[in-house]
C-alpha cells in the first residue's frame, strides 16, 4: 500500500453533531465571486440562506483589475440584491513604478467608494511582487498615501501577506506540510522566495505601525493560526488589526482549549471568513465553532492531516465572530439583517 494514502477512518465512537447551518445568520468576510458582473445572484443567496449566511463580501471587486468589472458587479448587486453583498476594491501594485502611480491610486480609491466599494482587498502577490527583477514591499513609501485614504474613508483593508511559513521551510520529513507540498508542488518557495517568511510579515505589520487610524483586517488570522500567542502579542500592539479565520479553521479545530481562550480574549477583534466559495465546506466551521464535538476530519486531507475539534464557543463570542465584528469595521452593511 502507497503510504501516503493511508487514511483510515476512526473507529472512536462519540457523539457527532453534523452542523449544515450557523447557530446565527453571519457575514463572510473573505469571499471572491469573480463572475458577479454576470451572476444569477438570486441563485446564490439560496445558497447562502441554507448556510444563514446574511452577508457575502466579495474581495475580487475589480477582478483582475478593471474598473468595468467593477460597475458591473456593483449594478448587479444594487438591481438584484442591494443589502446582501459587500463589494471591496483591488489596486494595480505592479504599476507602481510608473510616473503619477500614488496620484492615480489615491483618486481611484475615491472614486470606487463614490461608485459603492466598501473595503480594499491586497491579494497575496501584491504583499510578494517582483517587477523588473525588484521586488516591492508592501510597506513602500509611495503606498503609504493610498492606506492613509482607506482611513480616511473609513473603509477597512483585509490584506494576505505571504502564506504558511512551512512552505518556506525544507520538505522534508519534518515540514508538517509535507504532503500539500507534494500535492500542490506550486506552493514550496525557497528560503529567501521572494524574501524570507518573517520579512514579508514584519512589512506587514509595519503598515499597521504607521498607520493606525486604518483599519486592517489580517487575512488568515495571519498565518499565526499555529501560534495564537503571538497573534494576542500583535492584537495587543496593534488595536486597529483585526483577523478572520478564512482557510485556517484546521489550525483552531486542532488546539480547542487554547483556541476557544483566545478566540473569547480577542472576542471583539476576530471575524468569520472562508475564502473558498464551497457551501458544504462551510459545515466543518460551523462544527468547530459550535459544538464539543472530538476528532472529526477536516474537509481536505492534503492541507491537514489532523483531526478536527469542537470550540464550543459561548453565544455571545459567536455572534461577534459571525457578525458584530464585521459590522463594527465594514460600513453600509444592512443591521436589519440581524438580530441585535
Amino acid at each position: 500500500m502507497d503510504w501516503e494514502k493511508y487514511d483510515p477512518p476512526s473507529t472512536l465512537v462519540v457523539p457527532e453533531n453534523q452542523v449544515t447551518r450557523a447557530k446565527f445568520p453571519f457575514i463572510d468576510v473573505h469571499n471572491h465571486q469573480f463572475s458577479m458582473p454576470s451572476q444569477d445572484l438570486n441563485a446564490l443567496m439560496e445558497e447562502m440562506d441554507k448556510l444563514n449566511m446574511a452577508v457575502m463580501v466579495n474581495l475580487s471587486g475589480r477582478g483582475r483589475g478593471y474598473l468595468e468589472h467593477l460597475k458591473r458587479s456593483l449594478d448587479n448587486v444594487n438591481s438584484n440584491a442591494p443589502n446582501r453583498f459587500i463589494v471591496f476594491t483591488n489596486i494595480n501594485v505592479n504599476a507602481i513604478n510608473e510616473p503619477g502611480w500614488t496620484e492615480r491610486t489615491v483618486e481611484q480609491i475615491e472614486n470606487d467608494v463614490k461608485l459603492g466599494a466598501n473595503g480594499l482587498k491586497i491579494y497575496k502577490n501584491q504583499t510578494m511582487a517582483v517587477v523588473n527583477g525588484e521586488r516591492i514591499k508592501i510597506n513602500d513609501p509611495r503606498i503609504d498615501p493610498v492606506w492613509a485614504k482607506c482611513g480616511e474613508l473609513g473603509i477597512p483593508v483585509l490584506i494576505h501577506a505571504a502564506d504558511p511559513k512551512p512552505f518556506w521551510d525544507a520538505h522534508d520529513e519534518k515540514n508538517e506540510r509535507w504532503l500539500e507540498l507534494k500535492v500542490r508542488p506550486g506552493r514550496k518557495r525557497s528560503d529567501n522566495n521572494p524574501a524570507p517568511w518573517e520579512t514579508i510579515i514584519a512589512e506587514q505589520h509595519d503598515l499597521f505601525r504607521k498607520h493606525p487610524k486604518t483599519k486592517w483586517i489580517n487575512a488568515h488570522l495571519g498565518w499565526h493560526g499555529n501560534d495564537l500567542g503571538k497573534l494576542g502579542e500583535l492584537m495587543d500592539k496593534y488595536p486597529n488589526m483585526y483577523a478572520e479565520i478564512g482557510a485556517v479553521i484546521a489550525e483552531l479545530g486542532r488546539q480547542p482549549r487554547m483556541a476557544k481562550k483566545f478566540l473569547t480574549k480577542y472576542q471583539d477583534r476576530v471575524m468569520f471568513g472562508k475564502d473558498y466559495w464551497n457551501p458544504e465546506e462551510y459545515y466543518t466551521y460551523f462544527r468547530v465553532l459550535e459544538t464539543a464535538d472530538e476528532y472529526f476530519p477536516y474537509y481536505k486531507r492534503y492541507h491537514a492531516f489532523w483531526r478536527m475539534y469542537g470550540l464550543d464557543l459561548d453565544d455571545e463570542v459567536l455572534k461577534k465572530l459571525y457578525y458584530k465584528n464585521a459590522l463594527k469595521v465594514i460600513p453600509n452593511i444592512d443591521r436589519s439583517l440581524f438580530p441585535d
